[in-house]
């Protein structure tokens, strides 16, 4: 099966029936309250120093420490006087340690299908996709971090397909309950706001990979772009050594929880949250199924499968 969509030019294929690579550990723990328990109980400022600038999702960067100021509104200039070399950093690991009493990471996906009305409505993982269906991916972070978005087609080599060179100054940066959409309703085209299913049927599979700090071994901001530019094959393809941490995390168990609620459309709310770089609040809908990893580890890597006939 196929799944495709033109995103600035990069034709994507998904897939959607949600669930994790490992099997889902259901148990009594209160996953979807420890998740929204982080989100404000009042809507956020419309607009935040710390917010990313509209259309980019680069991490933002501290103030510019040009020069210190002095008694009298005077400023000293920055030292310039040679300093002796430094040793080289120790190379890090793959997977950073954890900060100390980190939240555990947790995810929250929603999907919505387009109606005959052009909604966008709220649609259960588990329904079977036919020719000429289309969806759209809601996602929501508990903490900031860095989102990589891989696909499979019925399990064969994988694609990156977020972060994009051409889409959010290549940057891949979310906040802390900031929804973030794939593919953007603000798109100028209709067809670049969802995901389209063709007449190809199969199983597709994206591979949501959140991390604390940038994924070692593929670039992002400028690097991707430059990458990109040498090759644009090259830098989709994730090297088979980035692969295999990915898949490693897979194997990590997940809690999970799923709402029954479906049908609903897409909120005015919603929608200017994800397009504006806005936090959601405790008052907003809670995401269809939250995935919460079962230790406060660097990586959580979750599957969304979609089922194609």
């Amino acid at each position: 099966m196929r799944l495709s969509v033109m995103i600035f030019g990069l034709v994507c294929v998904c897939a959607l029936v949600i669930g994790t690579a490992a099997p889902l550990v259901q148990d009594d723990e209160d996953v979807r309250g420890a998740f929204l328990t982080s989100r404000p109980k009042d809507k956020p400022p419309a607009s935040s120093s710390t917010a990313p600038k509209a259309g980019g999702r680069r991490k933002p960067k501290p103030p510019d420490g040009g020069g210190s100021t002095v008694p009298g509104g005077g400023s000293t200039k920055p030292d310039k006087t040679p300093k002796p070399s430094k040793p080289k950093p120790t190379p890090q690991p793959s997977t950073p340690p954890t900060p100390v009493n980190a939240r555990r990471l947790g995810l929250g996906v929603t999907l919505f299908m387009r109606d005959s009305n052009g909604l966008a409505v709220r649609i259960d993982p588990d329904h079977v996709f036919r020719k000429g269906d289309r969806v759209r991916v809601l996602l929501e972070t508990n903490t900031d971090g860095y989102l990589y978005i891989f696909n499979t087609t019925d399990d064969g080599p994988a694609t990156m397909i977020y972060p994009d060179s051409e889409l959010d100054d290549a940057g891949n940066y979310l906040q802390a309950h900031v929804p973030f959409e794939i593919p953007s309703t603000n798109s100028a085209d209709e067809r670049l706001r969802w995901f389209a299913f063709d007449q190809v049927a199969g199983t597709e599979r994206l591979f949501f990979v959140f991390t604390r700090e940038p994924l070692s071994g593929i670039p992002i901001d400028d690097d991707l772009i430059a990458s990109c530019k040498e090759s644009k094959e090259r830098c989709m393809r994730p090297s088979s050594e980035v692969w295999a941490v990915v898949q490693k995390h897979t194997q990590e168990p997940l809690k999970t929880d799923k709402t029954q609620q479906f049908g609903s459309a897409q909120t005015s709310t919603e929608e200017q949250a994800a397009a504006r770089g806005i936090g959601l609040s405790k008052e907003d809908p809670p995401p269809s199924l939250v995935m919460m990893a079962s230790s406060a580890r660097s990586t959580l890597v979750a599957t969304l499968d979609l089922i194609h006939k």
